[in-house]
């Protein structure tokens, strides 16, 4: 987020449940843009539920597609420290998704 200062803001979920769903849509709204990240895989998982419902109730004032950066598909998680900075999201990755969202 220093990367992009004014750009970016961060909207830390400290529970999904009751999740605060006013905080959300008011930073959506705000930006025009939302990324969700999360170190589960982003299929069928709680931050693509999330994408959705915000889709759903800002959809007139978003300017690109909720994005979700999650962890890799694959079967098992990996035991081995650099195999799990290759499987989880990082800054990098993150970095990559915010330039794609800003550049939409």
């Amino acid at each position: 987020a220093k990367k992009y200062p004014a750009q970016v803001e961060i909207v830390d979920l400290r529970s999904i449940a009751p999740l605060d769903y006013d905080t959300v849509f008011e930073s959506v709204k705000m930006h025009s843009r939302c990324i969700i990240v999360t170190e589960e895989s982003p299929n069928n998982s709680f931050a693509q539920a999330l994408a959705g419902k915000i889709q759903e109730e800002c959809f007139r004032n978003l300017d690109a597609p909720v994005k979700v950066v999650g962890a890799l598909e694959i079967p098992a998680i990996p035991l081995n420290t650099d195999l799990e900075a290759h499987y989880l999201p990082s800054a990098e990755k993150l970095s990559v998704a915010i330039k794609e969202v800003l550049a939409y």
